[in-house]
């Protein structure tokens, strides 16, 4: 959603409080494309500190579903973080394009709420998750998921060291 900020510069110290719905389906991020299962609408305070200058505070709230990074079954993930962005639009007007990429929810005078969330979102994704703490993963070999059922695959650990070895002794065995 678009957010038009002109009305907001018509007198300093204004302020007006908006609650945009999230409008992406899906978040793109630097580790994958995780589907957005549920998402509040982002309470967001926008306040005009004068100069063209613009204090941003909000919370977002929304779920995504993101593989398990053992089983890779997809698992609800509920986020919650505030944002808090300082915008100065007296720069933009001076900077070259190539510095804009450092607020790219802004464009002129309109803010995208899904950018600035999205820009947000990256810092809050969990390192690390797992559908269950005993998450057994999947096998190396045949790709079964091990949580489901189980394979015939051999599962002993071969020291590479004695591969060579190994190797001799299946050039010899008996068909």
């Amino acid at each position: 959603m678009q957010i038009n900020l002109t009305e907001l510069f018509t007198l300093e110290g204004k302020e007006k409080t908006y609650t945009p719905d999230i409008e992406m389906k899906t978040y793109h991020g630097p580790n994958g494309d995780y589907e957005i299962a549920d998402a509040r609408p982002v309470e967001l305070r926008i306040y005009n500190l004068g100069g063209k200058k613009l204090e941003l505070e909000g919370k977002a709230e929304l779920t995504l579903l993101i593989p398990c990074d053992r089983c890779l079954e997809p698992v609800p993930n509920k986020l919650s973080f505030d944002i808090i962005r300082t915008v100065d639009l007296s720069e933009t007007d001076k900077k070259d394009e190539e510095d804009l990429d450092e607020q790219p929810f802004v464009s002129g005078y309109c803010l995208d709420v899904d950018q600035l969330v999205c820009d947000e979102l990256i810092l809050n994704l969990p390192m690390k998750v797992l559908c269950s703490e005993d998450c057994k993963g999947i096998c190396n070999r045949c790709g079964t998921n091990l949580n489901h059922e189980t394979c015939d695959c051999d599962v002993r650990s071969v020291d590479p060291r004695m591969a060579v070895i190994q190797d001799i002794f299946k050039q010899f065995k008996e068909v």
